[in-house]
C-alpha cells in the first residue's frame, strides 16, 4: 500500500525539466539576465550587479514555473570557450541569444556567431528567443535596427519559433514576458524536445 501511495505521490508531484542555454558574446549580460530571472522567479535575491564576474565555463540557473522546471545554463561568451556551445545543443530544449545593443562595434561578430549556431544540425527545431539586452542604456540600438542586421540569416531559422525581445537585464524591464515566451514554446516543442521527467 505505502509503494501505491508514493509511487501516486510521486507522479503528482513530478515536474517536466527543461533545459536552456544562455549564449552571446562576453559582456551582452548573460549571467546578470540569469541572476535577475533567479530573483524574479525564485524570489531568491541574485548577485548585486557589481559582483558578476565574466564567465569561464559554465553557471546554472534553475527555476520552477507552475508544473515545470526551466534548467538555465549560462555558458561562456569568449571567442576560445564559443567552441564548447555545441557540446549543450543536443540536451537543450531552447535558447536563449544574448545581444548587447550597445555594442554595434561588434554586431557583425554577434552575427557570425548566431549564424553559426543555429546552422549546427544539433539545434535543429530548437526555439531561439534573441535578448536585445541593455535597452536601458542611452543610445542602445533599437530591435528594430537589431532585427535588420539579422534579417539577412533569419531564413535559416526555417519553420522554428523565434522572436527578438527587447529587454534591460540589469532593470528587469522585459525578462518576464522573455521566459513566458519561452515557457510556452517549451511546451509546445514536445514532441520535437520531450522534457525530462523527474
Amino acid at each position: 500500500m505505502y509503494t501505491l501511495l508514493s509511487g501516486f505521490y510521486q507522479y503528482l508531484t513530478r515536474k517536466e525539466e527543461y533545459y536552456v542555454l544562455i549564449i552571446g558574446l562576453d559582456n551582452a549580460g548573460k549571467t546578470t539576465l540569469l541572476e535577475r530571472i533567479k530573483s524574479l522567479f525564485s524570489g531568491v535575491t541574485g548577485l548585486p550587479p557589481d559582483k558578476i564576474a565574466p564567465t569561464v565555463g559554465l553557471n546554472i540557473g534553475r527555476v520552477d514555473i507552475k508544473s515545470s522546471r526551466i534548467n538555465f545554463w549560462d555558458l561562456g561568451g569568449q571567442r576560445d570557450l564559443r567552441s564548447i556551445w555545441e557540446r549543450y545543443y543536443t540536451e537543450c530544449h531552447g535558447i536563449v541569444f544574448v545581444v548587447d545593443s550597445t555594442d554595434s562595434r561588434r554586431l557583425e561578430e554577434c552575427k557570425d556567431t548566431f549564424e553559426s549556431m543555429i546552422t549546427n544540425d544539433g539545434v535543429e527545431g530548437v526555439p531561439v528567443l534573441m535578448l536585445a539586452n541593455k535597452q536601458d542604456v542611452e543610445g542602445a540600438l533599437r530591435v528594430e535596427e537589431i532585427k535588420e542586421v539579422f534579417n539577412k540569416i533569419a531564413v535559416k531559422l526555417g519553420a522554428r519559433d523565434s522572436r527578438v525581445l527587447p529587454i534591460s537585464a540589469l532593470e528587469g524591464d522585459g525578462v518576464r514576458e522573455a521566459v513566458d515566451w519561452l515557457m510556452i514554446r517549451l511546451q509546445r516543442n514536445k514532441m520535437t524536445r520531450p522534457p525530462v521527467s523527474r
